[in-house]
């Protein structure tokens, strides 16, 4: 880890230990001596705004301009406006002349939050500043030219917003030179807990208050907490039991009153609430194991018809080749299946068409985040998969809506 990284979370109040955290303020560090574009991705509330303060300030053009813009909270309108200028009389309000963004921070950085809700037409209007630094005012013929450090930054995928065609391609490579990923707060360990002390201990010289201070109870359920809303749902948080509670010994309740969709499973840590995670995941183990089983018959008897004679092979289920695949995604790991009984093939087809194997997944996967209170590294606990196939599958069935 770069020699600096302690030096500049002082410098610009970042506080926490982890790992990922450390790696990503290294990252920023290593990239800002050199004049490249940057991607600053991570979810909503997690602090990407201080990353492109970082590299900026220690990089060569820190004695220059460095101005932020937020390109969600510009009309779609006005975007081309505010970024590149506008001469008199261009469209109606243009009153006068207007230098844009990228003409006022010539020689210094723009730092582009939430990229990806620019508007398809400026997007392209800001690849060509990219590509060679020309830009031309709106209402003018003229190409003007600029040398400005682009950072960027989104909480959208965008992989998949290029495959929905709401985001260029060629904008993507060329803002992700370099890319740096900062972490959710849930990833974050015990960090949790030194933002909400400073949190608290700011809110009480802030406004004069007595200090408040956590039970144990109260700490396991602010470490075992989702955190949607990251680092600034947390600062939220901690200042409305601050202002209600000051001075008190704050309990697990009275945390879980400033929560949303806060449960009672989910206000013990994952060590204590082990029984419970257990007994899910044996039922939901029990429901997994008959949609195996009910398939596993159905080959076996179709693998006999097969033996028997070309005769039934049109009889063949094409769903029987996913059961391998299908049993990796769910448990991945490579424990023997249980001896399975056969069915009766004849009776199987009178029956009701079953549902698909994306189908029972996906319902799977949402009543385990469901009785977990969404907290996915304890589903992924209870399913047996790793975090990361999880947030894929997560993606993919739309259960992160």
């Amino acid at each position: 880890m770069n020699h600096n990284v302690q030096d500049i979370k002082l410098r610009y109040s970042v506080v926490g230990s982890a790992e990922a955290l450390n790696y990503a303020i290294d990252r920023a560090l290593t990239v800002a001596p050199y004049d490249q574009s940057v991607l600053i991705l991570g979810e909503s509330g997690v602090g990407k705004e201080v990353f492109p303060r970082i590299i900026h300030d220690n990089g060569p053009r820190k004695h220059k301009k460095y101005i932020a813009v937020n390109c969600g909270a510009i009309p779609e309108g006005t975007i081309d406006s505010e970024l590149f200028g506008h001469e008199k009389g261009s469209f109606t309000g243009a009153i006068g002349d207007r230098k844009g963004y990228f003409e006022e921070a010539d020689g210094g950085t723009i730092f582009l939050d939430e990229v990806a809700e620019l508007p398809m037409t400026t997007q392209a209007r800001l690849l060509r500043v990219l590509e060679n630094g020309e830009f031309i005012k709106v209402g003018s013929s003229t190409v003007q030219r600029t040398n400005v450090r682009v950072v960027a930054a989104t909480n959208v995928d965008m992989l998949q917003a290029i495959q929905e065609r709401k985001f260029r391609e060629d904008l993507y490579y060329r803002l992700s030179t370099v890319i740096i990923h900062i972490p959710p707060l849930r990833e974050r360990g015990a960090d949790v807990l030194l933002l909400a002390r400073k949190f608290a201990r700011d809110f009480a010289q802030r406004y004069r208050t007595p200090e408040i201070s956590l039970e144990e109870q109260a700490k396991d359920a602010l470490r075992a907490y989702r955190w949607p809303g990251n680092v600034r749902q947390l600062k939220n948080v901690i200042e409305q039991v601050a202002l209600f509670h000051a001075g008190e010994k704050v309990s697990a309740q009275q945390i879980a009153e400033h929560l949303p969709h806060y449960d009672e499973a989910s206000m013990k840590p994952a060590a204590v609430a082990g029984g419970a995670a257990q007994f899910s995941y044996d039922r939901e183990r029990e429901l997994i194991f008959r949609l195996l089983t009910h398939l596993q018959s159905e080959i076996d008897t179709l693998r006999e018809q097969l033996e028997q004679g070309p005769q039934a092979a049109p009889a063949a289920s094409s769903r029987g080749h996913l059961l391998p695949e299908f049993s990796q995604r769910v448990f991945d790991d490579n424990r023997p299946e249980p001896a399975l009984p056969v069915i009766d093939l004849e009776q199987h087809h009178a029956e009701e068409e079953p549902k698909s194997l994306e189908d029972t997944e996906r319902e799977s996967i949402r009543q385990a985040l469901h009785r977990n209170g969404g907290r996915r590294k304890a589903t992924a606990e209870e399913l047996k998969i790793s975090e990361r196939t999880l947030y894929r599958k997560i993606k993919e069935y739309g259960l992160d809506q």
